[in-house]
């Protein structure tokens, strides 16, 4: 059955909606493992869609995000400011103060935002700004006005995180390494994992992290990136198999900097919806000790999100 979108608004022809019941991972996270990418929509009805969205999903809200955390056995979550809302981080802002203290926030902003709309960000817990440069999804922000708005969160002691594609790295190297925060790569930059892992793209991205100690990557969305499949549906446990050399690379040389999350509710997909069970039975396959588990599912991200509390991960 579709889900709806609430409010006066029209959900995007053929939008693929969030899974029905997902299975319950074979694979136990770790206590205390973070969930740190996922977002809400809406609902339309108490937080509107943005005028200039490229996309009107379902309704998404924060009290079934945080079932799906449970379910799947997720101790806390990162809510990332959703692009079909533009920079009204109401929604985002309102899953953080409703999570007792389980949930940080990435949000997007406007050069015109107030430092008094940042310390409210802050008090409500948002840790974290995205800038997009998938042109499918955002309009074009001049690279000064990004510039100025990292200088300012930096005094905050958030982080900014990028999404891209892994075409466009070479012009955006010299803007990404002048970013004055630690610095979080959204899904590896998107590789082509029909490509070599070997060749120029992705050794280009991983020398990016190598030369810059200060970047980050989440080592998620293995069902956009992945070509050949399988998926992750019917049970299967070895989902995605084109993927996990790429993101298995990452987290072994970069154990200490790496992220991971469901995507839920995986705004945009069109091949697929996976189960977010099945998602979770990917984590082994990448990070294959539970040494590395622990360091990609609690460590990391309690270290970035949650400081205050790291030393108790």
């Amino acid at each position: 059955m579709s889900k709806p979108t609430t409010g006066d608004f029209t959900k995007t022809a053929g939008w693929m909606d969030w899974y029905t019941g997902p299975s319950q991972p074979a694979f136990q996270l770790p206590a205390g493992a973070v969930d740190a990418h996922c977002h809400v929509f809406g609902p339309g009805a108490e937080f509107p869609y943005a005028p200039e969205r490229k996309y009107t999903p379902c309704d998404a809200s924060k009290a079934q995000l945080y079932a799906l955390r449970d379910h799947l056995g997720f101790a806390r979550n990162v809510v990332v400011q959703a692009t079909c809302h533009g920079a009204d981080n109401r929604a985002m802002v309102d899953a953080c103060m409703s999570s007792g203290g389980k949930a940080r926030g990435v949000a997007t902003v406007r050069r015109s935002v107030t430092d008094e709309a940042l310390q409210a960000m802050h008090a409500a817990g948002v840790r974290g700004v995205r800038f997009n440069f998938v042109k499918r999804l955002v309009d074009f922000t001049p690279k000064d006005e990004l510039m100025e708005i990292a200088g300012r969160i930096a005094k905050l002691g958030w982080h900014v995180v990028i999404y891209f594609e892994a075409v466009d790295l070479p012009e955006l190297w010299d803007f990404f390494t002048a970013l004055p925060t630690t610095v979080v790569v959204d899904h590896m930059g998107r590789p082509d994992v029909s490509k070599p892992i070997d060749g120029p793209e992705f050794t280009l991205f991983l020398e990016f992290m190598r030369q810059h100690p200060n970047v980050w990557s989440k080592v998620s969305c293995p069902e956009r990136l992945s070509v050949t499949g399988p998926k992750a549906l019917n049970g299967e446990q070895a989902a995605y198999t084109d993927v996990v050399p790429f993101a298995r690379r990452v987290v072994e040389e970069f154990p200490d900097r790496v992220l991971w999350g469901t995507d839920w509710p995986h705004p945009n997909l069109k091949d697929h919806m996976p189960d977010d069970g099945l998602l979770v039975d990917f984590i082994p396959h990448i990070a294959p000790t539970a040494e590395l588990q622990q360091k990609l599912l609690v460590g990391n991200p309690m270290r970035l999100y949650w400081p205050e509390e790291a030393g108790n991960a």
